[in-house]
């Protein structure tokens, strides 16, 4: 088994891009896995800013099957966000063995975020798996792997102080939405959205003293959220939200319902507008323009769009006393993080991938193991026929007893096993390099099938 991982996020793309080639991303782990015999699992993590497929290859000692399932991806990336599969292949950063580990282990503790150390991450990482396990598409290699990933991230959040700065996207955004606005404790926010992001939000704002806090869903699913959240619910109808926008100070957009699949159809895609867009903010700041009265105006309305497929039409930063913040804008302001942290989280996540790849590959140190043992259990066997042939003989006419059996066997075994340790040692050592070596030449050339196979122009 070889593990794959195609990777494209914030760092390598711009949001733009990531947003389009991210679109679809629910259907095509349980798309490739049905499709591509040599793919035993896949889990897909698509969060704001990376779009990663996980793949568990069942490849023989060619790596055409390694070949076939990037080829693959590559086309299905391709067809559901409508880029072409020269595009989707460009995109794509390609791990195979330990770097794939080591990676998902970086991105689960945080430090290849937009905000270096963020602990959100982590809750998705384990959504991620939670749904690959619902599709079906994972397997033990992946579990396996997914599960040492959040064991690395609470290690890194316990040890290093990333996992107590509070750093996130939704602090960062209303950090900046702080600088504008009224103090939080007289600041009147709306939550579009209903999901993690929410929570998260709900949670921040608390900490920041806002406590006229509602929440919007298209899908109705806003009282439920507000009842379990103790904040305020909003109508599901398009009026009842401009009314909402009316009287806010803050809206933090999270919902990521622009671009969503149909659950009927996972092939079909579903049109969906802005959540937000600029007419209905328009018309939400003429009616705060008139409620001010003899106020010369009402004050800025901050909007955060924290979705990657853009709840918020870009055109409502043109309306007048309105001030938009998407995930480019959190981008350009994410601060800087001290780097003996980032230091000792990365020592953590490169102490966890040999650990990880040491019993993933450890099947065949096993089985090295396992045969020295046999080994040593014939030597002994040998040796101990030969002593009691020899104690016979001595002891003639009378025969040894069951008790000089034992002290014979004690002793040959004693003696047989004292160097066998290190013998062990060595083997499994040789045999972890044997294995990563054949693994290496199973993968060798994957990193540029994509493009080998998609040139780019």
């Amino acid at each position: 088994m070889v593990l794959i991982s195609l990777t494209a996020s914030h760092r390598e793309l711009d949001l733009d891009a990531l947003e389009r080639l991210s679109t679809g991303s629910q259907s095509v782990g349980r798309t490739v896995v049905s499709t591509c015999r040599p793919v035993q699992g896949a889990v897909v993590i698509s969060t704001c800013n990376r779009f990663e497929l996980y793949l568990d290859v069942d490849a023989p000692l060619v790596g055409d099957s390694v070949h076939h399932a990037t080829r693959h991806v590559a086309d299905l990336v391709a067809a559901s966000s409508g880029v072409t599969p020269q595009a989707a292949a460009a995109s794509f950063t390609v791990r195979t063995g330990p770097e794939v580990s080591e990676h998902l282990f970086t991105v689960a503790a945080g430090l290849d975020s937009m905000v270096v150390g963020e602990r959100e991450i982590a809750g998705q990482v384990k959504r991620s798996l939670a749904e690959s396990r619902a599709d079906g598409t994972t397997s033990k290699t992946l579990e396996l792997l997914f599960q040492t990933a959040s064991r690395t991230s609470k290690q890194v959040g316990h040890h290093t102080r990333l996992g107590g700065a509070g750093r996130s996207l939704v602090a960062l955004g209303l950090d900046l939405a702080g600088e504008v606005l009224r103090p939080y404790p007289a600041a009147r926010a709306v939550i579009i959205g209903t999901g993690a992001y929410a929570g998260a939000a709900v949670a921040a704002l608390r900490a920041r003293g806002c406590s006229d806090v509602r929440v919007y869903s298209g899908s109705g699913r806003a009282a439920d959220f507000a009842a379990s959240h103790g904040v305020g619910a909003v109508g599901t109808d398009s009026e009842a939200l401009v009314e909402a926008l009316a009287d806010a100070d803050l809206v933090v957009s999270c919902s990521g319902a622009r671009g969503r699949r149909g659950a009927a159809d996972p092939g079909a895609e579903v049109s969906i507008e802005y959540v937000l867009d600029a007419a209905a903010v328009a018309r939400a700041r003429e009616r705060a323009a008139a409620r001010v009265q003899d106020e010369p105006e009402p004050d800025a309305l901050v909007i955060l769009d924290l979705a990657l497929h853009r709840d918020v039409d870009p055109r409502v930063a043109d309306v007048e006393g309105v001030l938009l913040y998407d995930l480019s804008t959190l981008k350009a302001n994410a601060p800087a993080t001290a780097s003996a942290d980032v230091d000792h989280a990365r020592t953590i996540v490169a102490e966890a991938t040999s650990r990880f790849e040491e019993t993933r590959l450890g099947r065949a140190a096993d089985a090295a193991v396992v045969a020295l043992l046999d080994e040593a259990e014939r030597q002994v066997a040998a040796e101990v026929a030969v002593a009691v042939a020899r104690l016979t003989s001595e002891l003639a006419p009378a025969t040894p007893t069951e008790d000089d059996h034992d002290a014979i066997a004690r002793d040959v075994r004693r003696r047989v096993h004292a160097g066998l340790h290190d013998r062990i040692v060595a083997a499994r050592a040789v045999a972890l390099a044997e294995a990563r070596a054949a693994e290496a030449a199973v993968v060798a050339g994957a990193e540029q099938s994509l493009l080998a196979v998609h040139p780019v122009d």
